[in-house]
């Protein structure tokens, strides 16, 4: 079963690559980030098609190719401090803590982040902070951050989080009133000022 699934993830990959995403240090996360982990059992089948799967309480887990591109679009380095808005499962967070030096990831269902922080610790992730909470607020006490990534939709940018983003950072977040409308944004902080360029239409759950 599991040399199956690792030869899934291995033409996940190559998959990712065809469909556009180049940066390597990403491609190699997600070659090494196990996602069946982070789906649930009836979904392990499915756990390396490019596609999203339902996870509990409504939400997802986003579509590998979208995961890889808004990683790739924040452009991670080593060094930085990431803000992540939207736990989840945790799968993305495992993605960025590959990446960077730091991750603090705010998830408002106390149950999804429990089970978030309980898979993290036993796959060996030590550089990922968790809070349970309203992602709008972001995380003012660890700010500023390098990047700032949200993995749901608000129907526009939550301004808190701009003023929490370094000068220079990186912020990727989709926004729209509802998933037929959302288009994903790429924000950039230069003098203070945030330059925004579309990277297309997506369908996110709601960030609530």
């Amino acid at each position: 079963m599991e040399e199956n699934l690792k030869n899934e993830q291995e033409k996940l990959v190559k998959t990712l690559q065809q469909y556009g995403i180049s940066n390597k240090k990403v491609l190699e996360a997600m070659a090494k980030v196990p996602r069946h982990h982070f789906v649930p059992e009836k979904s392990r089948k499915d756990a390396y098609a490019n596609m999203a799967l339902p996870i509990a309480f409504g939400q997802t887990i986003s579509q590998p190719y979208i995961v890889a591109l808004m990683t790739e679009l924040l452009d991670p380095q080593p060094s930085y401090k990431v803000l992540e808005l939207g736990t989840g499962s945790g799968y993305q967070s495992a993605i960025l803590a590959e990446l960077v030096q730091k991750v603090y990831t705010v998830e408002l269902l106390p149950s999804l982040s429990v089970a978030a922080q309980e898979l993290l610790a036993s796959l060996g992730y030590g550089n990922i902070e968790f809070r349970i909470g309203d992602g709008k607020q972001g995380w003012p006490e660890a700010a500023p951050f390098d990047a700032i990534m949200v993995t749901a939709a608000p129907r526009t940018l939550p301004p808190k989080l701009a003023s929490q983003l370094k000068e220079g950072g990186r912020l990727v977040i989709p926004t729209g009133i509802s998933a037929e409308t959302q288009t994903l944004w790429k924000y950039e902080k230069r003098n203070a000022i945030l330059y925004k360029a579309s990277a297309g239409y997506v369908r996110f759950v709601p960030l609530l």
